[in-house]
């Protein structure tokens, strides 16, 4: 009864509204990341603040912050994702030009968005997600170690592999 009444408190410590204002930006950054596409990331980020919420008593302070547990849920629900949406998409669709009457600038970022989650896509999923983790969530590689399993060093070492992969592609592309 005792652990119980622990566990209750323990869920009960963290305030959703503040959590959802200081992590939204992190979680939908990561799903853009891992995802490439605005809307299919605001639809997951949505998701995972919603099974959040909803489990919410399940959380356990004692365990891992709340950050770490709600990356755990991040990175399932975009697994669940990428299992029930298995689809190819076509370079000529990646690859469009924005829309000519888009400002010069709005243009270039949307190419350049379009150009790294192409460069993105074509990592394995492990080395996407650790990425989306990193840079599009802005999570430390400590924090990336607690939610992955993977230790520290490993971590570092794929990011750093994957960064300079990434940039000689880039500009080996232009």
């Amino acid at each position: 009864m005792e652990t119980l009444s622990r566990l209750a408190k323990a869920s009960a410590t963290v305030d959703f509204e503040v959590v959802y204002q200081e992590e939204l930006p992190r979680v939908y950054n990561f799903f853009r990341y891992r995802v490439g596409d605005d809307q299919v990331a605001e639809d997951l980020t949505a998701e995972t603040f919603e099974k959040a919420w909803r489990n919410r008593e399940k959380y356990r302070n004692d365990l891992a912050s709340f950050s770490t547990w709600l990356f755990t849920l991040a990175r399932r629900i975009g697994t669940d994702y990428y299992r029930r949406h298995k689809s190819t998409v076509s370079l000529d669709e990646v690859a469009s030009v924005p829309d000519p009457q888009v400002l010069e600038d709005v243009a270039q970022q949307r190419a350049d968005f379009k150009r790294i989650s192409l460069l993105l896509s074509r990592l394995a999923e492990r080395e996407r997600e650790l990425v989306a983790l990193k840079y599009g969530a802005g999570l430390t590689n400590r924090a990336i170690t607690r939610i992955t399993g993977l230790s520290e060093s490993n971590v570092s070492t794929i990011l750093h592999r994957v960064t300079q992969q990434l940039r000689a592609q880039w500009e080996h592309e232009l």
